[in-house]
């Protein structure tokens, strides 16, 4: 005879909002405020911390489904960006999902299909399915498709100055491309190419301004530019161009992204120079491919995962009728081996 098949043990019940009440010594109005983030200016700090740290000792998870359904919300953000293969894109991804996640939202990252041009609904409709839209280093109107005359839009790396944005979150470029000019001319160079980017967008409009000032404070300095295509064998192709051409040669190539700064050394390296001590080249952003080089590359770091996180921030802030922080973030000149002075 088999013996009998033993019954499942009943799952333990979930922990609710009154547990979390209980366990706290507050109402459960109170715990409602506090896990919703709704409780600033109606609940103290201290009693914020009770509960937070209650739910979290019990395991208590809200039913999300039943609280957005209740508010009409679906707790998911689109993050838009030119292109996944840019690792600063990742990082802004990255610090924009911390600050999701520790209040309950989801971040959705979407790559427009013609770069900074006009991006398309990736939903069925995107207003149903999001609360919100944050566009890195892309202009408002090439997401009329997706934004929606009710759907809050975050604006990172983009043109202040754009109508119908809630929020902007803008890096300080025009001063890291001042430190960096700065930084060359300091050095003594004063024939100097800007190796710049071909993408049509404001943040690269930003840099070229700022250059073209920081240089023209300076007697003697003579800046030419050339354009490439955001990729290494542009930037390669681009860079052997302005080394080849008729005239004095310039002593450095101050290039608008850490990319095209690859492809000016192997250009340098393929004409027989050598990097610095016949021309120095300098980039922008301090992607890891800065310090995979060699020499490793003189370059403006900007604080990719911090603007993610301002980002989502300024959108919960919009979301939760509160102003939106709107200063720019400080970028910072790193000095490293590919930059010094110009050959006698």
């Amino acid at each position: 005879m088999a013996p009998p098949t033993p019954r499942p043990l009943p799952a333990p019940a979930r922990p609710t909002s009154k547990d979390v009440a209980r366990a706290a010594g507050v109402s459960q109005a109170t715990v409602s405020l506090v896990l919703g983030e709704k409780w600033r200016g109606r609940v103290s700090e201290r009693t914020a911390a009770l509960v937070r740290d209650a739910a979290r000792d019990l395991g208590y998870r809200p039913n999300l489904a039943a609280r957005n359904l209740r508010l009409g919300r679906t707790r998911t953000a689109l993050l838009v960006v030119p292109a996944l293969t840019n690792e600063f894109f990742a990082r802004v991804h990255t610090g924009a999902s911390a600050v999701a996640e520790q209040h309950g939202f989801g971040v959705v990252l979407y790559p427009s299909p013609d770069g900074t041009g006009p991006a398309r609904d990736p939903f069925a409709s995107a207003r149903a399915a999001l609360d919100g839209v944050i566009a890195s280093s892309m202009a408002a109107e090439a997401l009329g498709a997706i934004r929606g005359a009710d759907l809050p839009l975050v604006m990172l790396d983009s043109d202040p100055a754009e109508p119908g944005v809630a929020a902007h979150v803008n890096l300080d470029i025009a001063d890291g491309m001042r430190q960096i000019a700065g930084h060359l001319i300091a050095l003594g160079h004063r024939r100097i190419v800007h190796l710049a980017s071909a993408v049509e967008s404001w943040t690269f409009d930003a840099r070229a301004r700022a250059l073209h000032t920081a240089v023209a404070g300076t007697p003697g300095t003579e800046l030419r530019t050339v354009t490439a295509a955001l990729d290494v064998n542009a930037g390669r192709e681009a860079a052997e161009r302005a080394l080849t051409a008729p005239g004095p040669r310039p002593t450095a190539l101050l290039c608008d992204d850490d990319i095209l700064a690859a492809g000016a050394c192997k250009a340098a390296r393929r004409l027989g120079l050598r990097v610095p001590a016949d021309l120095s080249v300098t980039g922008f952003d301090d992607l890891a491919l800065a310090t995979a080089l060699e020499p490793e590359l003189t370059t403006v770091r900007l604080p990719a995962e911090e603007i993610g996180r301002r980002g989502m921030a300024a959108l919960l802030a919009v979301l939760g009728d509160r102003p939106p922080q709107q200063d720019s973030l400080p970028v910072e000149l790193v000095v490293r081996g590919s930059s010094a002075p110009p050959p006698a």
